[in-house]
């Protein structure tokens, strides 16, 4: 599903935030990637979303290669995938249903067949009375799950949290990592980025464990 070989990230200045690493993903597998701060995690979620390019070595997502996909190629390539980011990027100015339904519109999805999938998506993460409320009535939690909705309408196959729980108390941490455990369950590829010792205990699937772009 997922498989990085002799993958590096160099950026200007010769910055390396990425060095030699090579693994594997199955489909179906939820997988922590931990590791501390400037580790380079966020990074590796961005190649495989190819919002970020390998400097050298080869990513492929789903058999594609991404540092030879061209620019029409990526909406098709990311139909696929779900994005859950550290900043939310919620349009605060839209309603719950409107943030969750951007996607779908973007794609070109009927409206009606949208709509349904917004609530669904939105009943999933237990959104769905607050269909109407904008981000900003929402607690730090909701607007969490809020991202989490807009990253499952699409019904992807695989899908990358970075930092899903970092600003959240444990109660709403334990709530967030259930959901994904959750889409685990129906056979979701999981690639979750985390500082969160307790998801580890408590959550099945293995640890890749960055430290200074090295895989150890």
């Amino acid at each position: 599903m997922i498989r990085f070989n002799q993958v590096y990230k160099r950026y200007p200045g010769g910055y390396e935030a990425l060095k030699n690493l090579s693994f594997e993903i199955a489909e179906g597998e939820m997988v922590f990637l931990t590791g501390h701060s400037g580790a380079g995690k966020s990074t590796l979620l961005k190649l495989i979303a190819a919002i970020e390019r390998p400097t050298t070595g080869s990513v492929l997502v789903k058999g594609q290669n991404i540092k030879s996909l061209k620019s029409a190629a990526l909406p098709y390539l990311r139909r696929n995938l779900g994005l859950v980011f550290q900043d939310h990027k919620l349009l605060f100015d839209r309603s719950a249903f409107d943030n969750v339904m951007l996607p779908l519109q973007i794609c070109g999805f009927d409206h009606r067949e949208s709509a349904k999938r917004v609530r669904a998506a939105l009943d999933k993460v237990g959104l769905l009375k607050r269909e109407k409320a904008n981000p900003i009535a929402l607690s730090g939690g909701e607007q969490q799950r809020l991202c989490i909705a807009r990253a499952i309408v699409n019904r992807p196959t695989i899908l990358l949290a970075d930092e899903p729980t970092g600003n959240l108390d444990s109660e709403y941490s334990n709530e967030i990592m259930s959901i994904f455990h959750s889409f685990h369950q129906v056979g979701v590829t999981l690639l979750i980025a985390t500082h969160d010792e307790s998801a580890l205990q408590h959550f099945p699937g293995r640890a890749l464990t960055l430290k200074h772009g090295e895989l150890l």
